[in-house]
């Protein structure tokens, strides 16, 4: 049976884009494996991969969910030594708290199989980071997070952004 790569993610609009990659460019030269810029976003519940007759019923469950908007302010580098990617962060504001929870609850509604880590708010920007960096420090980002998406990862292609839903 076919299946797809997917993940809910925040996909940042080209001006928001451009501030990630300035403040990347703080702590370039961390690894040769930079995230393209066009593949920059901050994952909210990863799936992994699902059946693909599940895609509808995922969409479907997703129609049903109401989120408040709310703001990411992303101000801090990180580095998960076990994955070895180095990040730009933010704290987890209530309301992202709350979709995240909404849309792990529908998607266990559904039988699905998915990453339950806590969610940890952070954009990747290098994976393969060999050692513990030294990061700088982060002028801090406001993100308002309109929108929410539901996104596709096909190897060696760009993310495609299969559907969008709006936050109130």
């Amino acid at each position: 049976m076919k299946s797809r790569r997917l993940f809910f993610a925040c996909w940042p609009d080209d001006g928001v884009r451009q501030a990630i990659i300035q403040r990347r460019g703080l702590i370039e030269g961390l690894s040769r494996r930079r995230l393209p810029d066009h593949n920059l976003h901050l994952t909210l519940l990863f799936l992994g991969n699902q059946p693909a007759d599940q895609l509808v019923p995922i969409q479907t469950l997703a129609d049903k969910i109401s989120a408040n908007h709310f703001d990411f302010w992303l101000d801090r580098f990180g580095w998960f030594p076990g994955a070895r990617v180095a990040w730009l962060g933010a704290d987890a504001p209530p309301a992202a708290v709350q979709l995240v929870g909404d849309l792990s609850t529908a998607m266990a509604g559904l039988g699905l199989k998915f990453d339950r880590r806590p969610f940890h708010p952070h954009i990747t920007l290098f994976r393969q980071v060999k050692a513990r960096p030294t990061l700088s420090t982060c002028p801090p980002l406001r993100w308002p997070i309109r929108e929410f998406a539901l996104i596709e990862s096909i190897p060696s292609r760009p993310y495609q952004v299969l559907r969008t839903w709006c936050v109130s």
